[in-house]
């Protein structure tokens, strides 16, 4: 057994530092050991830059009818519908082929992550490379996911979905798959995570059959949810005439996708899960987690109560302040509807964050997923992973605050489709600002750390 789990962690010791397959689910920050020099300067100058945009758009940027225009403008580039047919055909033909060769390579492949069938796919492909797919170019896991093109042809809704519920389920499953990302071996033993993907198709399945398709895939599936959210953000959209243009992250303001306090709990918790991820994979996190552990506390109780106590804090000062602004403009909006509005710029933060985690690790295992997707059975013996200069390690800063000046915008454009007074539309953003602050900094000053397997896992 020693031997086995030396071996693995020979194998996935490969590239900039150190970087492991295993590690990729917890939020490697940047796929590497090695730290980036993040200046205390540095986190003082991003607030300041945050302050004295939110002041030029507050100061220059208050034509309603330019702002609309931003926001509104769309550019049909093809009417697209043989393509969108011949693409949902090719996709889910992708998506049913791929779901069982993962779980069979998961069992049977070589239980390596780097070389692993399943792992790449999982974790470089979709965790990492579809999700920037996503919410840079579109949605198209409607397409792909094969658990739908299933259940599509089977009989279904037998059962009523209790409209209570709203998303809260696709909630707790975000919750619960970050989890067991997080604090199990799926993100390092093959063979465990096919169990789970086994696991996950059958309970998607079965409940997709009980309540119908749409309504399991818009409202329960955290997978489903997770991308279509993401979405939002891209420039392209697909329409029943085709394939629409339109500005980053504008999709963010004009569709309503976000209606409760669900949605917003589901938004709160794609910041949420990628700043504890990022955090349990830091010398800061483990010290945490050690001196926490070393009262007397189980481990895992440590991990869960820092997960859902972070999760519920981050939620709180969201809610918090939506609060504050419904008091301070003594308007008839409520905090809840406040809350609600200003939720999607957090979407804008939340793909900044995936990207600065995210973008290293899979430039470095794009070979690896281009060779086990050519050969998936007979993966190379000595596979290459790229290594990355030095100045990749900036980028982290830039995506981190590309995201955050993006969703500035949103909430600016937001803001003046709330209020008819610029007075109020200005005066609501600050305290919603204020918080993105909070989390942009925060963010940065865990990028800046060194990162370190997480302790007792």
């Amino acid at each position: 057994m020693t031997g086995r789990l030396a071996a693995l962690a020979l194998a996935t010791v490969a590239f900039v530092g150190t970087v492991a397959a295993s590690n990729a689910a917890v939020g490697l920050s940047g796929a590497s050991s090695q730290s980036l020099s993040v200046p205390r300067w540095l986190y003082v100058a991003t607030g300041g830059a945050v302050i004295g945009a939110s002041a030029l758009l507050a100061s220059f940027v208050t034509d309603r009818r330019f702002i609309a225009s931003i926001h509104s403008w769309r550019r049909a580039l093809t009417d697209g519908r043989s393509l969108r047919r011949g693409a949902r055909v090719v996709l889910a033909l992708a998506g049913v082929v791929l779901l069982p060769l993962a779980v069979y390579r998961g069992f049977t492949g070589p239980q390596v992550p780097t070389v692993n069938f399943a792992l790449v796919l999982v974790f470089a492909g979709m965790r990492a490379g579809f999700t920037m797919v996503t919410y840079l170019f579109g949605n198209a896991w409607p397409l792909l996911n094969p658990w739908r093109t299933v259940a599509e042809r089977l009989p279904n809704g037998f059962v009523a979905y209790p409209d209570r519920l709203g998303r809260w389920p696709a909630v707790a499953g975000l919750l619960a798959l970050v989890w067991v990302e997080t604090t199990t071996g799926v993100t390092s033993v093959p063979a465990t995570l096919a169990t789970a993907l086994v696991g996950y198709s059958a309970v998607t399945v079965v409940g997709a059959v009980l309540v119908g398709p749409d309504t399991w895939f818009e409202r329960v599936d955290p997978v489903s949810v997770f991308f279509a959210f993401y979405g939002r953000v891209a420039p392209f959209t697909w329409t029943e005439d085709g394939l629409d243009l339109r500005l980053p992250g504008m999709g963010l303001v004009e569709d309503r996708f976000v209606d409760g306090l669900d949605d917003v709990a589901f938004v709160v918790a794609l910041v949420w899960e990628l700043t504890f991820s990022g955090f349990v994979t830091t010398t800061a996190g483990v010290s945490t987690v050690e001196a926490l552990a070393g009262l007397g506390l189980p481990p895992l109780s440590v991990y869960l109560g820092l997960y859902l106590g972070g999760f519920a804090a981050f939620v709180g000062l969201y809610v918090l302040a939506a609060k504050l602004a419904a008091d301070y403009l003594e308007t008839y909006r409520t905090t809840r509807e406040l809350a609600v509005r200003f939720a999607p710029p957090l979407l804008a933060i939340a793909a900044g964050y995936h990207l600065a985690h995210y973008f290293a690790f899979f430039v470095s295992l794009s070979p690896s997923l281009v060779a086990v997707l050519g050969s998936p059975f007979s993966p190379p013996p000595n596979p290459l992973v790229l290594s990355l200069p030095a100045w990749f390690g900036s980028l982290t800063i830039l995506f981190v605050l590309a995201g955050h000046l993006l969703a500035i915008w949103v909430a600016h454009s937001t803001a003046y489709e709330l209020f008819p007074s610029r007075v109020q539309a200005i005066r609501s953003q600050y305290s919603f600002v204020v918080v993105m602050m909070l989390y942009t900094a925060l963010s940065l000053w865990l990028i800046s750390l060194p990162t370190t397997p997480p302790a007792f896992l």
